[in-house]
């Protein structure tokens, strides 16, 4: 058995997708070329796409009147698209809810009015601000929340109604680690984005999902290759696009699929995450979690030893066990274990029994 990967990103995919694409390496359905050598304007690589465009649209059950756009850079890179594409210049408020949100916010503010309408920095990123909250300006660009924060483990379970709020700017979301593993709804969202690298595949692939009235505003200073309306109009073939990883989404895709598509993974995503919390909540005070628990993520689940001298120890018990990347992130520290779509039950409890055996013999 490989061992349990608990990478927050670039992070484990299917064993059954790696086998795959193992098996076609060299040799990709009888055209004589590995997926890497292929002309991204071919008709071979033309398939794999349409295939995997066509698996994802369906997998979300994206509206007919959204574009879907495979484009390079990340999420990081996103945060100065966006804001280059739908903010105009003018006003765009964001939603503070960790550290990736902090970043989109500084970054926005290269190229627009940007403010936070509302931040959880007063209790160090541990909850999500009540929508009644946000002091939402009038005349807004857009709105961005980052709907799952990795590295703080805190996740709006529920997209936020603007309209409900008497805002009419369309909502942006980044959704990167979230992405596959629940349904969204899209009656309230203007843009998604997702670098793929968590839950989808390898780095290198984002992904941009766009309604189509959000295309044809960007600044005169956006580089041409990020301007949604050409991508669009090249059916994201502007540029050479990140043939080989999209070749793996589309696998990972097809996998879902035949798992049961995104609601059988938000069912999977629920019982790793209870399983997990369950024995955060209950170890005696060995480990700690320190997320409001309606804010707890699904896919990133940060801990903490209540003897920090430990973490070396704990983490070279893991290794041992098979469990491997559980360190947390630098700026936060502690523990973090990434469950997403392609982490099995059994290595959620295989890190649960690390946990408690660890306590026993530390505690």
């Amino acid at each position: 058995m490989r061992p349990f990967n608990f990478s927050a990103g670039p992070a484990a995919l299917p064993e059954e997708v790696l086998q795959t694409a193992a098996a076609e390496m060299l040799d990709w359905h009888g055209s004589g070329m590995s997926v890497m050598e292929m002309s991204h304007r071919g008709r071979e690589f033309a398939s794999i796409f349409e295939a995997a465009e066509h698996s994802l649209r369906t997998l979300l059950a994206v509206p007919s009147n959204f574009r879907i756009l495979f484009m390079q850079g990340g999420g990081l890179a996103e945060n100065a698209i966006v804001p280059m594409n739908l903010s105009r210049g003018g006003l765009v408020d964001f939603v503070v809810t960790g550290s990736w949100s902090k970043k989109s916010l500084k970054e926005a503010g290269r190229y627009c009015d940007a403010s936070a309408a509302g931040s959880n920095e007063g209790n160090r990123h541990t909850d999500v601000p009540a929508p009644a909250t946000w002091a939402l300006r009038s005349g807004l660009s857009y709105v961005h929340v980052c709907t799952n924060e990795t590295i703080d483990g805190v996740e709006m379970q529920t997209l936020p109604d603007l309209a409900a709020l008497g805002c009419d700017a369309p909502l942006v979301i980044d959704c990167s680690s979230h992405i596959l593993s629940r349904s969204i709804d899209w009656s309230r969202v203007g843009l998604a984005f997702a670098g793929a690298q968590k839950n989808i595949g390898p780095a290198g692939l984002t992904l941009v999902f766009v309604r189509e009235d959000l295309l044809g505003h960007a600044l005169s200073i956006c580089p041409s290759a990020f301007d949604y309306r050409v991508v669009a109009e090249n059916n994201s073939m502007f540029n050479t696009p990140p043939t080989y990883a999209i070749y793996i989404a589309g696998l990972v895709f097809d996998w879902v699929q035949r798992q049961g598509g995104v609601a059988e993974m938000e069912r999977r995503a629920i019982t790793k995450a209870e399983l997990l919390y369950g024995y955060l909540d209950n170890n005696g005070g060995f480990y700690a979690n320190r997320v409001a628990k309606p804010a707890r993520s699904r896919m990133n689940v940060p801990f903490f030893l209540s003897d920090e001298s430990l973490n070396d120890a704990f983490l070279a018990g893991a290794r041992e066990a098979g469990l491997l990347q559980l360190k947390g992130h630098k700026s936060v520290g502690g523990m973090r274990a990434s469950i997403y779509n392609a982490m099995p039950l059994q290595g959620v409890q295989a890190l649960v029994n690390h946990m408690q055996d660890f306590a026993r013999r530390h505690g």
